[in-house]
């Protein structure tokens, strides 16, 4: 399988890093490349294209407030740079966490490059909102967790070091798998990269904010007319199962795959299942127990 690694130029003069394995219709993964390991099975008939978002990983951190100001919605039109790169006349786009919303959102501004849509464990858009416990999961580690944020972020506008990068994560990570003996799994803590011990600033100035800030209506979700897939663990703590059943039930071509025992990376706990649906939706099918979700207000 081929694989090579390069940079895609921004609009705005920033370097985008990717990696890409296989060859065949285009797949952007967003804030991929420490998914690469798990999610390569899907380029055995697709070109899978992973990068690291701007201000993220290896591609070039931002040089002044105009770069990241926009917050997410600067991903969404890096997302279409690295299609036009690429040359690809649509594109198919997985997003898991905060850059699920990216995805939806990139359906939403460019429907007519956008092929499918998959939404794993995507945060909820709009305002903060408290779900039911029969929607959200909140258990002994999750509480144990935020307990111990205010211990270790005292500025979270303070460089941070790779010692403490790692002490952070050993404390958060365990929030992200259901079975504790999976923390090692979770492949998105970088500490030897400098943006990625830097994140907290951008992420508390700019892309929350972008994402509390959004009120999306049916006029708005009426453009995403691309299929799109959401899946969700039950047991997410992170980003709460009802957040992703609003986003199945506002965008008016989804459906909504549940992982019972899924957490906020639910690929971590149903590998084959997780990556069975993926398959089977970019080959242009629907999974099976994927369902339709009624009505739903976000924002």
């Amino acid at each position: 399988m081929t694989m090579s690694e390069g940079y895609v130029i921004t609009d705005d003069g920033l370097r985008l890093f990717y990696r890409r394995i296989g060859e065949g219709p285009l797949v952007l993964v967003l804030n991929g490349i420490p998914l690469v390991d798990d999610f390569a099975a899907l380029a055995d008939r697709r070109l899978i294209v992973f990068f690291d978002n701007r201000n993220r990983g290896r591609s070039d951190a931002v040089r002044d407030r105009s770069q990241i100001e926009r917050g997410v919605h600067h991903d969404v039109d890096d997302l279409d740079t690295i299609r036009r790169h690429f040359r690809a006349e649509r594109v198919n786009v997985i997003g898991h966490s905060y850059a699920g919303v990216t995805a939806a959102l990139y359906a939403m501004k460019y429907p007519q490059y956008t092929n499918r849509i998959v939404q794993i464990g995507p945060m909820a858009a709009g305002e903060p909102r408290q779900y039911p416990t029969s929607l959200s999961y909140v258990d002994d580690v999750f509480r144990t967790a935020m307990a111990r944020l205010p211990e270790l972020m005292k500025d979270p506008y303070a460089s941070v070091s790779v010692d403490d990068c790692r002490r952070f994560w050993s404390v958060i990570a365990p929030i992200y798998v259901t079975n504790p003996a999976d923390v090692t799994k979770v492949t998105w803590i970088r500490c030897d990269q400098p943006n990625e011990r830097n994140f907290m600033p951008t992420w508390l100035d700019h892309l929350q904010p972008s994402i509390h800030q959004l009120r999306l209506t049916t006029d708005d979700t009426a453009h995403a007319t691309a299929p799109v897939l959401v899946i969700h663990g039950r047991k997410d703590r992170s980003a709460p199962y009802g957040g992703g059943r609003d986003w199945a039930a506002l965008l008016p071509n989804a459906r909504f795959l549940t992982i019972d025992e899924g957490g906020h990376a639910p690929w971590i706990e149903a590998p084959a299942l997780v990556l069975d649906a993926m398959r089977t939706f970019l080959d242009g099918a629907w999974p099976i127990g994927a369902e339709r979700i009624g009505t739903a207000a976000i924002g």
